[in-house]
């Protein structure tokens, strides 16, 4: 065909036909598709603030920035994906479109920074500092280089930034705190009271008899959604680690004994010595105090003369290994108990010592521990294996053999999970048994049936799987919670017994009657709670029944939920505030506390009307470009 078309083409009626039909090509692409080459470029600006532009580049190296400075937080890479759900691109974004408010409207009011004062800031950094405190330009450069920043794009941020925080201290720089606010929150943090209560426990509702079937359906119908099962999904996973193929009955006995007596100290314990050590100026004094230890002299007297206190003898226990001086450690482990070596050249100078306790070396015979030494030899000979077998899985992998039979081939054991949901549980939510679980499962939910998935590292080896099967997420039917929502059901009915007995003995308390007697009448105890504070949990009162005290006046009744089965009946019998001595650091906190929240208050609700004012229109194509997502 295409050689008809060419002789064809030869001829002055096929070159015109051929002009015309190409020429038609040529514009029906234009109209319909190619054009878009021509007419479209790239967005360039991801939000515009007023007159001020946000660049695609701008917010790329903003978001960039923030993604490793969590990862460094983390000790992870944060994926697009991770980052995405941590909503980091709206983050961004919104402090980049308050960096340009605040920069508009500082404009707008003519405000500037001189050159002296950010080239003082820049000085003053303790980041561009140098050992000697001062200003160090080659480091300076280094910090620029690292952030891919000239030196006047710095400059100008730097100026910028300033500015902003100028207009940032105008607006609420010095705020002045009202007493009023000052005692309130003083009230809140320091106040504590005192109550009088009872509990109700679940035996006080009564009998609650066994639902019908109507009344389960009926619970069960308004409370599907709490009634899940999972999405289930069944693996094959084979592991290639060094354990899955080493072999130790491959080891001899000789190879098995070399690695013993090489690594013998693994296998119990060194011997340790007590040592004691007088240290001499010269090597004379010191052979001149070992002669006359020689003539019966005692090492503790020698010590004596030498103005050491018998404490200061003792340089510790130790296993040779440990010993910083290795001169002493030899002749110290040379001695016998109760002996004292000659004169000891050693790093801090000429030394006497003895060893007063010796711990004998234990460790377990060949026999007791000769498994574990072939298992470990066999698996170190296995990682040399690792590779080769990795690239034979591989190309059985491409030829579309099942996990199954390559498994039986190579000799390896192949898992099959029948069901796995995102957590790693089976069906009756055990963990299961698979190697690396948490990373298999995570790979699996994000693979699917059929997919060629990539091998995981691990243990220093590999792992493949293949998801076989995918169970969606349901509705667990009555008949399989049945049980569950009877028990929930009965829950329910005597909290909402309770509930109303509290109901009326707090009616009861609020007309008069004394809490013993409506206690008695209930068979609750009476008890007293003192020195309650806000929030926090006392005696057997929770946090959540306390917050409730501290809601109700004094001299009032109340009652509240007190823990997930239980209800507490109150009357708040007082309630104490420490004075406000504005003088004490407490008063100092809470006034800086609520100076630091007017502060951020006051700039918030002016960047909202600024911005407001000025207009902020946001690219969403632009915005996605930035983040790597798709255009």
């Amino acid at each position: 065909m295409l050689r008809g078309m060419r002789k064809a083409g030869q001829s002055v009626v096929g070159k015109i036909i051929a002009t015309i039909l190409f020429g038609i090509l040529i514009v029906s692409f234009a109209i319909w598709g190619i054009g878009d080459i021509f007419r479209t470029t790239a967005p360039s600006t991801v939000a515009k603030v007023g007159d001020t532009e946000i660049s695609v580049n701008q917010f790329r190296n903003a978001y960039n920035n923030e993604l490793q400075r969590l990862g460094r937080q983390f000790r992870t890479v944060i994926t697009p994906q991770q980052a995405k759900a941590f909503g980091l691109d709206q983050q961004v974004l919104s402090t980049l479109v308050t960096e340009a408010v605040m920069g508009e409207q500082a404009r707008k009011l003519g405000l500037s920074v001189s050159d002296q004062l950010v080239a003082r800031s820049v000085m003053d950094d303790p980041n561009f500092k140098g050992a000697d405190g001062q200003f160090n330009r080659a480091l300076f450069d280094q910090v620029l280089r690292n952030a891919s920043l000239s030196e006047t794009g710095f400059v100008q941020e730097q100026r910028l930034a300033m500015t902003r925080i100028h207009l940032a201290e105008a607006l609420a720089g010095d705020l002045t705190v009202p007493l009023a606010a000052r005692e309130a929150m003083n009230r809140y943090t320091n106040e504590r009271r005192t109550a009088s209560y009872f509990v109700l426990t679940p035996q006080m509702a009564g009998d609650i008899p066994a639902p019908t079937d109507e009344q389960l359906q009926t619970f069960y119908n308004e409370r599907k959604s709490a009634y899940q099962a999972p999405e289930f999904r069944a693996v094959s996973v084979l592991a290639l680690t060094p354990a899955a193929i080493a072999k130790p009955e491959s080891v001899s006995d000789a190879d098995a004994r070399q690695r013993y007596e090489q690594e013998k100290a693994k296998f119990g314990t060194p011997e340790r010595r007590t040592i004691q050590q007088i240290t001499f100026p010269t090597m004379e004094e010191a052979e001149a105090a070992f002669n006359k230890i020689k003539e019966g002299a005692t090492f503790e007297s020698v010590a004596t003369e030498r103005n050491i206190e018998p404490k200061d003898l003792d340089l510790g226990t130790f296993a040779k290994s440990e010993m910083l001086d290795q001169t002493v450690a030899d002749a110290a482990f040379s001695l016998e108990q109760g002996a004292t070596s000659g004169p000891v050249a050693g790093r801090f100078g000429p030394v006497l010592v003895r060893v007063t306790q010796i711990q004998p070396e234990s460790v377990k015979p060949f026999e007791e521990v000769s498994a574990d030494v072939r298992n470990e030899l066999a698996q170190a000979r296995a990682r040399s294996e690792i590779e080769t077998i990795h690239d034979a899985i591989e190309d059985l992998r491409a030829g579309a053999r099942p996990l199954a039979e390559i498994a039986k081939e190579k000799g390896l054991n192949i898992v099959q999970v029948p069901a796995v949901d995102a957590q790693g549980l089976d069906r009756a939510g055990n963990p299961v048994d698979i190697p690396d679980r948490d990373a298999v499962v995570k790979a699996a939910f994000a693979s699917d049936i059929g997919a060629d998935n990539e091998a995981l590292r691990s243990n220093g080896g590999y792992i493949w799987y293949d998801v076989t099967g995918v169970e969606p997420a349901r509705e667990k039917t009555l008949a399989e919670v049945r049980d569950q929502v009877s028990a929930q059901w009965r829950d329910d009915q005597i909290a909402q017994k309770l509930s109303e007995k509290a109901r009326g003995l707090t009616e009861r308390l609020q007309k008069g009657e004394a809490i013993e007697a409506v206690a008695q009448e209930s068979g609750a105890p009476v008890k007293t709670a003192s020195d309650l504070a806000r929030n926090a949990a006392k005696d057997d009162l929770t946090a959540e029944a306390v917050a409730r005290v501290f809601a109700v006046p004094v001299g009032q009744a109340a009652n509240a939920a007190n823990g997930t089965d239980s209800r507490a009946v109150f009357k708040v019998t007082g309630a104490t505030v420490p004075p406000l001595v504005t003088t004490t650091q407490e008063a100092q906190n809470i006034e800086n506390q609520l100076r630091n929240g007017m502060s951020n208050d006051l700039i918030n609700q002016y960047i909202a009307q600024i911005r407001q004012d000025l207009g902020v229109t946001i690219n969403q194509q632009a915005l996605r470009q930035a983040t790597g997502g798709e255009i």
